[in-house]
């Protein structure tokens, strides 16, 4: 019998070679398999002839071949391409990462092929066809197929195949809720939840198995903030800052700018915590570019007048190499604030490192900045009075506990630029105190907004020229990494190379990704920073990058797969400057998706307010607003969405009390183990055996 623990090769069709391509994807048992869920779902269509086909969209076509079919290469990727046609109209058929296909494709072999269409003039293009036989067709067009999140080089038929022979095991998944939450939520169980969502009959299974999930999701969340919350409480603190607002006052005044009344007001808060003699544990929550690191600035002052040390954590190394820069460039310039700072991260030589950790050790520095290289073990601090996390979201529970555990109860600030309603934040965060930070600095130009579609490409691409001819900087934004993982969405590689090929050749043009080497992410945006590349494409992850002020224009392909959160955390990357600046959504798909694209994103041209935003975000979804890419753009869920389940957020609060009243003994195991470590979702549900 299969079982959760079991590693990949145990499946029919994985070996060893394949099993290195899951394990790539962070896929290494059974267990992982099961929760790697659909991002979407496809039901066949109708046979049509090539003839009727006019714009862009799936389409499922049977003809056959008529020439043999060339190989290439492009970008380290293989590409094959043969002709095709149906009697009533020719094709050019793409498909890329499979050249063992090559020999498959003879003149004359009939081929049923379900691919992405579209047309460049007369000529019609299918793009990275699912080869089907009768026998897949005619059961494709009467049930749901799953489309899984592709990583490396697996395939959604080698994810299909092992997930349809995985699911023999998701009754070993334990049910760890009492019978009357599951009927009062009107949940189903959790194994059948997981089949729901890899093998679902029709869409309202699928909405009730992703309502049960997202429970879970929510459950383990707030069961780690209870936890965190923990001892927080009223706590006597061993640092006590009395004297500290002189120091955070004079930080203040020779900022070349004047702060806003909320800045002013969080700073007056977190100084408050501090002097009460009880541990402050308080989030500063502020819209991108409303000045939260200016906040911490001044709260890293106060303690550093007492005498005491403040770290601040970021989750990336670029991110963190930027706080280190400023707060080097601050004690240049102004010696009377006594900053000594330190960076630590995981790419530095090892020397480096070491000279690192001597001087948070010995107290030479006062100002401890890094990754979660932060949070070794080998990393001792001499006196931390105060820890900071940037984008607390992206850290887990037990990185940010390890963090404030360093210090002897050290003064706790977490900082997040996700625009969360207020009423959902207060069931996130429940005691935590709030500072929120909720208008933009008054030098800040607004940032003019447009939803365009394909047809201004042309335009598009002179707008952004005459933006480099005036010596400013560009993002292009694009959602995924290469070509063919989504025939449909632009990628980085792809827009890379034509961007190289319409812009002249001293347009100096960089990618960046996640798939980059860290060190390779530092040296491209480091290079962006300073201004010696004039667009930067990239996927998501300059969503928490550096600060470039000379950029002043933001385009974001195929907006329609981005949620509203997400695109605002997007734009935020411009308008940091004295220059105007522009934020350029493409919306890609069909005239229909065009339309109901242009009814959501037309909040994002009437405002860039991110909590009004996220309020109306919470107004205008759906729950099956879920498919594709992920749409709130908010990562510390990977299913749930606080905006869209709101309600559901609600509920599951409801719950977590009700086990804990009653001292229910799934609860309290949880409890125990969240004590000892941080569980991912799979592990939460693995766990319930």
């Amino acid at each position: 019998m299969l079982r959760l623990s079991d590693p990949l090769t145990e499946l029919k069709g994985i070996g060893d070679k394949t099993a290195q391509a899951f394990t790539a994807a962070g896929l290494l048992n059974v267990n992982d398999l099961l929760h790697h869920f659909p991002a979407s779902y496809e039901r066949l269509p109708e046979l049509r002839p090539m003839a009727e086909i006019g714009g862009e969209g799936k389409v499922c076509v049977c003809g056959r071949a008529s020439g043999f079919a060339a190989l290439f290469h492009k970008n380290g990727r293989s590409l094959l391409q043969f002709p095709f046609e149906d009697g009533s109209a020719r094709a050019k058929v793409t498909v890329f990462g499979m050249p063992y296909l090559k020999k498959q494709i003879v003149p004359g072999r009939e081929l049923l092929l379900f691919a992405y269409a579209k047309r460049k003039g007369e000529q019609l293009f299918l793009t990275q066809p699912r080869f089907l036989s009768r026998e897949e067709y005619e059961s494709g067009i009467r049930k749901l197929t799953p489309r899984y999140p592709l990583s490396g080089a697996l395939t959604q038929n080698q994810l299909r195949k092992a997930v349809s022979q995985a699911l023999e095991a998701a009754e070993q998944i334990g049910e760890y809720l009492p019978e009357q939450i599951l009927k009062e939520r009107k949940l189903p169980g959790i194994s059948a939840a997981i089949r729901g969502m890899h093998a679902p009959a029709d869409m309202e299974e699928v909405y009730a198995a992703r309502r049960r999930l997202a429970f879970d999701e929510f459950f383990l969340f707030l069961a780690r903030m209870e936890l965190l919350k923990e001892g927080t409480e009223k706590e006597e603190s061993a640092y006590r800052i009395c004297g500290g607002r002189a120091a955070a006052e004079e930080y203040v005044s020779g900022l070349p700018y004047e702060l806003t009344a909320a800045q002013r007001r969080s700073i007056d808060e977190i100084l408050g915590d501090m002097e009460s003699g009880y541990m402050m544990n308080r989030l500063l929550q502020g819209d991108v570019g409303s000045g939260k690191t200016a906040v911490a600035f001044a709260a890293a002052a106060a303690v550093i007048a007492e005498g005491h040390q403040a770290v601040l954590m970021a989750p990336t190394e670029v991110l963190a190499a930027q706080h280190y820069r400023d707060a080097r460039k601050l004690a240049e310039e102004r010696p009377e604030l006594s900053f000594r700072p330190v960076l630590l991260s995981s790419s530095l030589k090892a020397a480096e490192k070491r000279e690192a950790k001597k001087r948070m050790e010995s107290g030479e520095a006062n100002l401890l900045i890094g990754t979660h290289a932060l949070i070794q073990e080998a990393v001792v601090m001499k006196d931390a009075a105060l820890v900071i996390t940037d984008e607390q979201h992206r850290f887990g529970v037990r990185q940010r506990m390890s963090l404030s555990e360093k210090g002897k109860g050290p003064h706790v600030l977490v900082m997040s630029a996700t625009p969360i309603p207020r009423t959902l934040g207060l069931i996130l965060y429940g005691d935590l105190d709030i500072s929120l930070i909720d208008e933009l600095p008054a030098r800040r130009l607004p940032v003019k907004n447009a939803l365009v579609d394909e047809s201004w490409r042309e335009k598009l691409y002179q707008f952004m020229y005459k933006r480099i001819l005036e010596g400013r900087q560009v993002y292009v934004i694009c959602p995924q990494v290469e070509e063919g993982e989504d025939a449909e969405i632009r990628s980085v590689g792809e827009y890379g190379a034509e961007l190289r090929e319409r812009f002249p050749e001293q347009v100096r043009i960089a990618i960046l990704h996640g798939r980059m080497k860290a060190a390779e992410k530092n040296a491209v945006m480091e290079s962006f920073a300073a201004g010696e590349t004039d667009i930067l494409v990239s996927t998501t992850v300059v969503e928490v990058g550096v600060n470039v002020p000379n950029a002043t224009v933001m385009v974001v392909e195929n907006a329609e797969r981005f949620g509203l959160s997400q695109l605002h955390q997007l734009r935020g990357r411009v308008g940091r400057g004295e220059h105007q600046s522009y934020c350029v959504f493409v919306a890609g798909g069909s005239a229909e998706l065009s339309r109901r694209t242009q009814e959501r994103l037309n909040i994002l041209k009437e405002t860039n307010d991110g909590f009004r935003i996220a309020e109306e975000d919470l107004k205008q979804r759906g729950p099956g607003d879920f498919f594709g890419l992920r749409q709130s753009g908010t990562p510390m869920f990977c299913i749930a969405d606080i905006f869209t389940d709101a309600q559901l957020l609600t509920e599951t609060k409801q719950s977590i009390q009700t086990l804990s009243r009653d001292k229910d003994q799934s609860f309290r195991k949880l409890r125990d183990i969240l004590k000892e470590r941080d569980l991912t979702y799979s592990e939460f549900h693995g766990i319930c055996l």
